[in-house]
């Protein structure tokens, strides 16, 4: 990542003159963008993260190996899953972590076991639909197809076939005349298979060995796979005045990048840490984090542990650092929408730009309470950034993160936290040019303690 830039007087919020600049400006939204467009899969999230992470001094470590109690910048890469952390000169076994969590997973289509199909001419890939994307919002749209190729001799190959290659066409108008009326209606399993050539033998083994060739192997050498789709159009500033960003997978990989930006900077810092801070990027968020590779496995808890252990320490110097620990659990929120402004409360109402957004709900479906709003509370005013508060409207059912799990799971206490959007599990999602400098910048602050 290049070297951040101070943000000028009209990127900026307005400060005191007492404060340093903040430490992300919107060359961080020119990132972002890059980040999104070179991520269309978790496994390519964690890579470009870890790639980064690398630059600031950063290094992988084994799950397999024995770890060293050393300080210093380490991370593991675990399928489309990264935990990385900073270890600062002088942490006892017993100091407690700063986390900053978040997913790198987001609905799309998957294909299946079985990818070649087709019928009437057409030659098609089937699909399988991955957590609960907007589907309308899949249809006569340009695909590319990208995701991880398990080889024959244990190995893994990361492809991405970054051009139009699919497309789901819709029906036309004239064979659906009540589609303006009664709205669209699609049946998951016959209307989303994508089209991606003509012919009218379906040849077993086509898609994969188009994707061998892509990556440059052999023919052959593929014996495993987790493909998906992506839009391939870019990201891009949007509105007379580019305030607003138009791009893919938001939800949830501008919080991937935020904390990825905030450990990066908190690490080359030279300022004396009170806690270690910590990165935890998880998968399979939109289907309910149930695996190994989740919020809802054991990844975290079983780094963090191996972190106090290889620093020398017992169970209850574990017992005490996870006392003193914190998580904001980072994920995209609702903005308010101007065309449907009574779905949301009708006194909490996020604005896109207006700072990243505190979520909350009674009922536990996020983790925030009253000292977990105080913590970012706090960490909001070191960073002079403002921040929003997100609740449901009473009448509507409320959507979760992982927050919840990872409070339950390690006895953590834990935040949700985000930035507000329009269109989340779109396949282009829509958020404020500033809000992603903005949460870096509370997210460095949160890190720093």
């Amino acid at each position: 990542m290049s070297a951040p830039s101070r943000p000028s007087p009209a990127a900026a919020p307005a400060r005191s003159a007492a404060r340093a600049p903040l430490t992300f400006d919107r060359g961080h939204t020119d990132d972002l963008m890059s980040f999104l467009a070179a991520s269309p899969t978790p496994y390519h999230a964690v890579a470009n993260a870890a790639a980064r992470l690398e630059k600031a001094g950063f290094r992988q470590v084994a799950e397999t190996d024995a770890w060293e109690g050393t300080t210093g910048g380490k991370y593991v890469l675990r399928g489309g899953a990264i935990v990385a952390w900073y270890v600062p000169e002088g942490a006892a076994p017993h100091t407690p972590f700063r986390i900053v969590g978040a997913h790198t997973d987001s609905p799309n289509l998957r294909v299946k076991p079985r990818p070649d199909s087709g019928a009437h001419g057409w030659r098609q890939i089937a699909v399988e639909i991955y957590g609960g994307p907007l589907m309308n919002s899949w249809l006569d749209r340009d695909l590319g197809l990208a995701g991880r190729l398990s080889l024959r001799d244990g190995s893994t190959r990361l492809v991405d076939v970054d051009r139009p290659l699919l497309r789901v066409p819709q029906l036309a108008i004239h064979m659906d005349r009540n589609v303006s009326t009664d709205g669209l209606k699609l049946d998951k399993q016959r209307h989303l298979q994508p089209v991606w050539g003509l012919g009218d033998t379906v040849r077993d083994g086509d898609l994969i060995s188009f994707l061998e060739e892509e990556a440059g192997l052999e023919h052959g050498s593929v014996t495993g796979w987790d493909l998906m789709t992506h839009s391939v159009e870019p990201p891009a500033y949007l509105g007379r005045d580019r305030e607003l960003v138009a791009g893919p997978r938001m939800d949830n990989l501008l919080s991937v990048h935020a904390g990825t930006a905030a450990l990066a900077a908190v690490a080359g810092s030279g300022a004396a840490l009170p806690y270690i801070p910590v990165l935890a990027a998880f998968d399979h968020e939109e289907n309910g984090s149930q695996s190994d590779t989740g919020a809802d496995g054991p990844l975290l808890g079983g780094v963090l542990e191996r972190s106090v252990f290889a620093r020398g320490g017992s169970y209850e110097d574990r017992a005490r650092a996870f006392a003193g620990t914190v998580c904001l659990s980072s994920d995209t929120g609702h903005a308010v929408h101007p065309n449907y402004a009574e779905r949301h409360d009708p006194t909490h109402h996020p604005r896109v730009n207006g700072g990243p957004i505190l979520k909350v709900n009674v009922n536990n479906r996020y983790a925030t309470d009253g000292s977990g709003r105080a913590v970012f509370a706090a960490a909001c005013e070191k960073a002079d950034v403002a921040f929003q508060t997100f609740v449901s409207n009473n009448s509507m059912p409320c959507g979760t993160t992982i927050g919840p799990i990872t409070a339950a799971r390690h006895g953590i206490r834990t935040v949700d936290i985000g930035v507000a959007i329009l269109s989340m599990h779109s396949a282009r999602e829509l958020c404020g040019a500033d809000d992603p400098y903005l949460l870096a910048n509370a997210l460095v602050a949160f890190l720093e303690g």
